[in-house]
């Protein structure tokens, strides 16, 4: 692989599923305003890989290192690093998109104003579905709002699992727009996609996982 190093470190990682070894001896390096899109089939480890780099999910082999500094699994520190957006959007069909922002954003940081969550959803092309209810969106909307929240938390390494799943051409471009300003910024993503995501080339690394 390129050599991004620096940021974040992946040495030895392995998997296993049951008694199936899902991968073993993956290894990669990532640096500030870069970006690794994993790929592979079905069932290759894929979000498996994510939620370990997210330290969600335990090893069965191998670390993570941030800035040189060695992660553990479940590291309270993580937590302050990562922004994981799994493949399925968590709300809440009652409450509005604003709403369901809001309350999103809290679990972790400081509550948004109402000026930052309006803008969040702006920058997304949800301006004007805000205040219904969830329920009524599209799985695309749904799946906007997921975005939005990238743009309001503070967090140097994004981790996105299918991120282009349902979104049409307006969703795509909100996310490439996303992510040219964070890793302009020196930020990082890791992304699980079996689709190109809309970065720029010169930026992105790739990492392909096997048959489970």
């Amino acid at each position: 692989m390129t050599s991004c190093a620096d940021g974040l470190a992946a040495k030895r990682l392995a998997a296993r599923r049951g008694y199936a070894t899902l991968f073993a001896n993956v290894k990669f390096s990532l640096a500030a305003g870069c970006a690794l899109i994993v790929t592979g089939p079905n069932g290759s480890g894929k979000t498996t890989l994510l939620r370990i780099v997210a330290g969600l999910t335990a090893p069965i082999d191998g670390e993570i290192r941030w800035q040189g500094a060695a992660m553990r699994p479940f590291d309270a520190r993580m937590r302050a690093i990562v922004a994981f957006n799994g493949h399925l959007p968590a709300l809440k069909d009652e409450l509005s998109a604003e709403e369901n922002l809001r309350a999103w954003i809290a679990l972790d940081d400081r509550a948004p104003t109402d000026n930052a969550v309006a803008d969040a959803l702006g920058a997304v092309a949800l301006a004007s579905k805000r205040r219904l209810p969830v329920r009524v969106l599209s799985q695309g909307q749904r799946r906007r709002i997921a975005l939005a929240r990238l743009r309001l938390i503070r967090r140097p390494l994004w981790i996105l699992d299918e991120p282009l799943t349902a979104l049409d051409a307006e969703g795509v471009d909100a996310l490439g727009a996303l992510l040219d300003a964070h890793l302009s910024s020196g930020g990082l993503c890791i992304a699980a996609s079996h689709h190109t995501l809309p970065i720029t080339a010169q930026r992105v690394q790739t990492f392909a996982l096997g048959s489970a």
